[in-house]
């Protein structure tokens, strides 16, 4: 017979595989090259996400948790794909480099360093809470915060831009959901919306951009300048003509 105590202990352990993974998922997004790449580790971490939701909903029994699972298990590795697939071309996955401003070696080593950096800025607020409230999910969460910062940061493509804004998001929502455990489902469904409505939003930008210019380059959008208004009413005409 399992006891509540080793219950207890087994989630915990499963949660902090979830936590290793996310991180992993956040290290990968940084490196990866490709558009498509990112967004399949995108929808691997959200499920992490929500796997992290269900075992601390399960094992601090917190039903809130498992609606906030529910949400991001629908929301971002299901709804958040199938619109940048209707919004986006094929050609924008099909590209198999991304622009960014470093190579793939320094953008690692500094995101190592970010990791360091967000366990010294979680050790206060882990100091604060009680005891049952520490959890690897707030410098883990964290980390994926900095991490999809600095993806934001370096890269100068739009949709791994556009992940590197949701992999923030995921990262806020890992740490929110251990130190919040009772946050009401409105609030994930409030924010869900904004995310899908951003995407949305995202998607049809880029892809009038690519028409437009034939890119979905940050960069190129420097270059865009608008035609000075004709001073002759709109008529080409010649003097000669005249």
């Amino acid at each position: 017979m399992v006891t509540p105590i080793a219950l207890s202990n087994a989630l915990d352990s499963l949660n902090a595989l979830a936590d290793g993974l996310f991180l992993l998922s956040a290290f990968a997004i940084v490196a990866t090259r490709q558009a498509r790449g990112c967004l399949q580790l995108f929808i691997a971490q959200s499920l992490l996400l929500a796997a992290s939701a269900f075992l601390l909903g399960a094992e601090h029994h917190t039903p809130h948790l498992f609606g906030v699972g529910l949400v991001n298990l629908i929301t971002k590795p299901i709804i958040i794909p199938w619109i940048l697939r209707l919004t986006l071309s094929n050609e924008v996955y099909a590209r198999r480099e991304i622009d960014q401003v470093l190579n793939v070696p320094t953008s690692l080593t500094i995101a190592l360093l970010l990791v360091v950096l967000s366990y010294f800025i979680t050790l206060p607020i882990l100091g604060a809470v009680t005891p049952g409230f520490r959890s690897a999910n707030v410098p883990i969460g964290v980390a994926g915060l900095l991490l999809g910062a600095y993806t934001l940061a370096v890269r100068r493509e739009a949709v791994p831009m556009l992940i590197g804004i949701l992999s923030m998001e995921n990262g806020a929502f890992l740490a929110g959901i251990a130190l919040a455990r009772d946050l009401p489902l409105i609030v994930e469904l409030a924010a869900a919306s904004d995310g899908l409505v951003l995407v949305f939003v995202t998607g049809v930008l880029v892809r009038a951009i690519q028409r437009r210019i034939g890119s979905t380059r940050v960069g190129e959008l420097a270059t865009l300048r608008e035609e000075p208004p004709s001073h002759d009413g709109g008529r080409n005409e010649s003097p000669e003509a005249a």
